[in-house]
């Protein structure tokens, strides 16, 4: 059995409207993924960015096998007890050895604590795909990407990103958006891996919720626009097959709507670092 921690970024009042949106919190979605991918998986929940948020109790972080964070709405330059919190969780985490998985926020988080640079990315947000996503020379052969072809595109919702990688971090994708989608970082005695993109978004409700900033972006003129891209990806993602009008008038191809290819990234994480671990 496999015993993951998830950490859920957001705030108390950012969880439950995440609830309302999508019938569960961005932790028990990803806690819902991680059981779907690994049936020996379990799933313990906590909430960082809560003042009492705790480990259950007689619990510590060696006591689990890997450490998902998920995203938030939250911002890593914020100098608040709600982003230190998660700070010094995923500093924990790596000092400990632990393996980490983040997306979005979490790879913020986890640069941020090796010392590079996370903030609003200068060249715009993503909002709906990353596209046109390509392995660096590193991340090609690299097992975290394991299965992507030479370019791909894939769900993403962000400000903020990665700015300057730490020190000694490996970059392993890219694209014209933002330099650094996914990347590995060696902290402590631990490992971390992420993705700027998100591997586990079903995107429709996370495009209503932030529907004020895709209009302000740019990238639909109204709100309802918004709901209308929404709404077609909500029906592509209940029927790939059958909706190849809206993969072909919306640009997305299988490296989305394949779910084994969509969340190939967690996937690889349990698969190549978590498991090697727990059978030394």
């Amino acid at each position: 059995m496999l015993h993951c921690l998830v950490a859920d970024g957001n705030v108390r009042d950012a969880r439950e409207e995440h609830l309302r949106a999508t019938g569960r919190t961005s932790a028990q979605a990803y806690a819902a993924l991680l059981k779907a991918l690994a049936t020996d998986v379990s799933c313990t929940l906590i909430s960082p960015a809560d003042v009492d948020a705790a480990l259950p109790a007689g619990a510590d972080l060696a006591g689990f096998d890997a450490l998902v964070l998920t995203g938030s709405a939250l911002h890593v330059t914020e100098d608040r007890p709600a982003v230190r919190r998660q700070l010094d969780l995923m500093r924990a985490a790596l000092d400990a050895g632990l393996p980490v998985f983040g997306s979005c926020w979490g790879v913020q988080v986890a640069a941020a604590v090796a010392g590079g640079d996370a903030g609003r990315n200068p060249r715009g947000p993503e909002y709906g795909f990353a596209r046109g996503l390509v392995p660096s020379r590193g991340g090609r052969g690299h097992p975290l990407l394991d299965g992507r072809p030479a370019s791909y595109e894939a769900p993403a919702m962000h400000l903020d990103a990665v700015i300057v990688p730490p020190p000694g971090a490996e970059v392993l994708a890219g694209n014209g958006r933002l330099d650094v989608q996914a990347i590995e970082i060696r902290a402590g005695t631990g490992v971390f891996w992420g993705t700027q993109y998100h591997p586990e978004h079903e995107l429709g409700a996370m495009l209503r919720l932030q529907a004020a900033e895709v209009v302000e972006a740019g990238f639909c003129r109204t709100s309802a626009e918004v709901e209308a891209y929404a709404a077609d990806l909500e029906a592509l993602h209940a029927a790939p097959r059958e909706r190849t009008d809206l993969a072909w008038r919306h640009g997305i191809g299988a490296e989305v709507l394949e779910a084994s290819n969509r969340r190939r990234e967690i996937a690889n994480f349990l698969d190549r670092l978590v498991r090697p671990r727990t059978r030394r």
